[in-house]
């Protein structure tokens, strides 16, 4: 290792460090001590600094410790003489760099509070294009993909690449890779991001192009939602310096792009970053760190061409990507998902209340359909004029040995993602409330609704080639045809709503497990029964049985229920056997249906999590889309810190948003009728099922007895308004 390297990483560790104390300093001069500090709507304070230090800061004040922690790990200036081309240095200093790198990105949001726009989207017609640190409702949301695979990695791009053409190119390579693209810094001036907005490339979460922020110290932004993806996910304790190291290294697949001129501040950015065991690539001409040790590879790889940087970048990090070409015109993958067609981009549409749009599919007998045949019935995208509507139906027939019916709704629910995922598409609903949005750019590559049915044809072999032989799409754009195909689809949705709900947990003596989130939870096990889908809100029994058709070595295993040891708490001998195993002898035992005694674990996934209320005699849940405070005392952020990871926690327990209304939704601990109080936007969502239940168990109007934030966010505020309702949880037996 160069002599040149470690002085550009040391050097670069002492001018941040010192620079950001000098921050500090004004800071602490012009406001008071005890200014508060936060990332918004975060629950893990400034979380690069709380995973590996454990320390919480919470005000300016605060800031002092881990400033003086990280002086203290700066080495030794380079001598003139006898130089030791040791990496350990180089560590060092670049830790001090993060470190003092997200103080001081939390001292620009004390100071200007509105530099970042937080959400989603950048809010670019007010010249918002910076969205700064991901809150935990994005974290929990975007942490599903890493766990899933469709998101295998993430590449940190800092600078800007010599024009908007070769910026573009690199970032739809990796969009094709399915990897996310983390942005920050800025090379003389201009950002990559900059770059992708002239040459009118999408940005944002939803397009998995993420402006951090216009400087270096953006990218601890990066390092920060690896991290906590660590703690929330994974269960790794805060302080835990090693295992969130480790962990990172070995679960999160990702690596540094460095676009332009390095100067010492990157270059101390980029030896923080080999901590993590991220590599970096640079285009330009610096001294190189080849041998292994950190990182997988390589750790500082120079001199990288333009059109080979995504492909060597996917190598030295080790990261396997599978890419799937469709032949259409327009690029296709998960990258393109959360893509919006916006008025203005707007060619043509179907369906969203201006006309039908219909999606069915169903199984056909093998002599009945030609594999790979896709039909337009009706006018197509070229046949209409810029501002044109349609009406729309999707007709889907597959015909397979091994295929079932049980399977037709679980195929179908694929036409939202995969029409999602090509560029310049947009796809919202499904079944017989669809809505599609092209875009002018699609229809200028050539875009048609043909195109539809190759992917439709493509991507279902691909995933689910096992048990299907024949794939046959029609798309029908005569109003008379789509109101005929949506007479016979709402049928169809009618009956297998009634055989779906009408299953029970006594009618199966297999149930099915879920290990998908294992690569973050190690001792997460989900068992699915019919009555308890998975805590992720996107697996039910039907849908892991077909994925064990499809997968026979997959996440999702048959396990015989055996002996049933309490009928009540659900627990089963077989049940027990699997956890116990699949767990590696971490959990010995839960019930399915009791969050009071041993309940299911619970992964950073899931989509509610439950918590007990004793004053009350009842429980509340929470979804992960509300922010607000609950009467628990706990953010669902905090509750998920404190039970995720794979944890038995008696007195919690995550589920999905449909197990709530399920028939042995905690049935140990008195079942729906002990809910007290959900947020208002959950109990909407679900109302429906909420008064069919509560009907079903004797109380009709339960969903005007259950309290939400309009009442009161504490046991104190919410307690005489139940009273005053009478819930029905203040008379039952006590729940503790």
């Amino acid at each position: 290792m160069s002599k040149l390297v470690a002085f550009a990483a040391i050097q670069g560790g002492y001018k941040v460090v010192s620079q950001v104390e000098g921050e500090l300093e004004n800071a602490l001069e012009s406001m008071s001590a005890d200014t508060k500090v936060e990332f918004p709507n975060t629950g893990y304070y400034l979380p690069v600094i709380y995973s590996l230090t454990g320390m919480k800061v919470e005000t300016l004040e605060d800031m002092k410790a881990p400033m003086a922690f990280a002086r203290k790990l700066l080495p030794p200036h380079i001598k003139g003489k006898n130089h030791l081309p040791y990496l350990g240095p180089l560590l060092d200093a670049g830790m001090a760099s993060i470190l003092a790198y997200e103080v001081k990105e939390a001292l620009r949001i004390v100071r200007e509070p509105d530099f970042y726009f937080p959400e989603e989207d950048p809010d670019l017609e007010n010249g918002k294009k910076w969205v700064g640190p991901a809150d935990d409702i994005i974290l929990r949301k975007r942490g599903v993909e890493f766990v899933d695979g469709s998101a295998p990695g993430f590449a940190a791009m800092v600078g800007a690449a010599p024009n908007p053409e070769i910026a573009k190119m690199i970032v739809e390579d990796y969009q094709k890779r399915n990897l996310y693209i983390f942005c920050a810094a800025n090379h003389n001036g201009t950002s990559l991001i900059d770059q992708l907005l002239e040459a009118g490339v999408q940005i944002g979460w939803n397009t998995r192009i993420v402006p951090f922020g216009p400087d270096i110290s953006s990218a601890v932004f990066a390092l920060g939602f690896a991290n906590r993806a660590a703690m929330a996910f994974g269960g790794v304790q805060p302080g835990d310096y090693k295992k969130i190291l480790m962990y990172n290294k070995n679960r999160i697949f990702a690596f540094v792009n460095a676009l332009g001129d390095i100067g010492t501040e990157w270059a101390c950015a980029a030896a923080g970053c080999v901590n993590w065991g991220f590599p970096t690539l640079a285009d330009t001409d610096i001294p190189e760190i080849l041998p292994t040790g950190i990182c997988t590879y390589e750790h500082v790889v120079a001199n990288v061409p333009h059109d080979e940087m995504v492909q060597r970048s996917v190598e030295v990090r080790g990261l396997k990507v599978t890419v799937s070409e469709i032949d259409i015109p327009c690029a296709f993958g998960p990258a393109y998902e959360g893509e919006r067609v916006r008025g203005k981009d707007l060619h043509s549409q179907m369906g969203g209340g201006k006309t039908q749009c219909t999606e069915l599919v169903k199984s056909a007998d093998m002599k009945e359909i030609e594999d790979g045949k896709v039909t337009v019935v009706g006018k197509d995208i070229p046949d209409l004029k810029e501002g044109d509507t349609l009406p729309l139906g999707i007709f889907v027939q597959i015909a397979g040995r091994e295929f079932q019916e049980d399977f037709e709704p679980i195929l179908e629910r694929q036409t939202h993602h995969l029409v999602n995922y090509i560029q310049g598409v947009m796809h919202i609903g499904q079944r017989d409330i669809s809505w599609v949005r092209v875009s002018k750019a699609a229809v200028e590559k050539g875009f048609t609704l043909k195109d539809i049915g190759v992917v439709l044809h493509a991507k279902l072999h691909q995933d689910f080639g096992k048990i299907l032989d024949k794939v046959q799409v029609t798309l029908y754009t005569d109003k008379k045809d789509v109101d005929k195909l949506t007479e016979t689809a709402r049928a169809e949705y009618k009956r297998r709503d009634e055989r779906v709900d009408k299953m029970t947990d006594d009618d199966v003596e297999t149930y099915y497990s879920c290990t998908l989130c294992q690569s973050f939870a190690p001792n997460h096990v989900c068992t699915v029964s019919p009555e308890r889908t998975g805590l992720c809100g996107a697996y039910n029994w039907m849908d892991c049985k077909a994925s064990f058709e499809i997968n026979p070595t997959g996440p999702n295993q048959p396990i015989q229920k055996g002996e049933c040891l309490d009928p009540v708490l659900g627990q089963w001998k077989g049940v027990n056997d699997f956890v116990y195993k699949t767990s590696r002898g971490a959990v010995e035992k839960y019930n399915l249906y009791s969050m009071v005694h041993d309940p299911m674990t619970t992964c950073g996934c899931c989509e509610c999590i439950a918590a007990t209320l004793p004053g009350l005699n009842g429980v509340m849940t929470v979804g992960r889309d509300y922010t607000g405070d609950t009467p628990c005392g706990m953010k669902f952020t905090t509750l998920a810190g404190v039970m995720g990871g794979g944890a038995v926690s008696p007195g919690f327990v995550g589920h999905s948003k449909y197990n709530i209304t399920q028939g042995k939704f905690i049935k140990g601990d008195g079942g729906l009728l002990r809910m007290v109080w959900m947020p208002k936007m959950l109990k909407e969502e679900i109302k429906e099922r909420i008064e069919a239940r509560g009907k079903a168990m004797g109380v009709p109007d339960l969903y005007d007895k259950i309290a939400d934030e309009t009442i009161g966010t504490t046991e104190e505020e919410i307690r005489p308004w139940l009273e005053e309702k009478g819930h029905p949880a203040l008379s039952m037996d006590p729940l503790m």
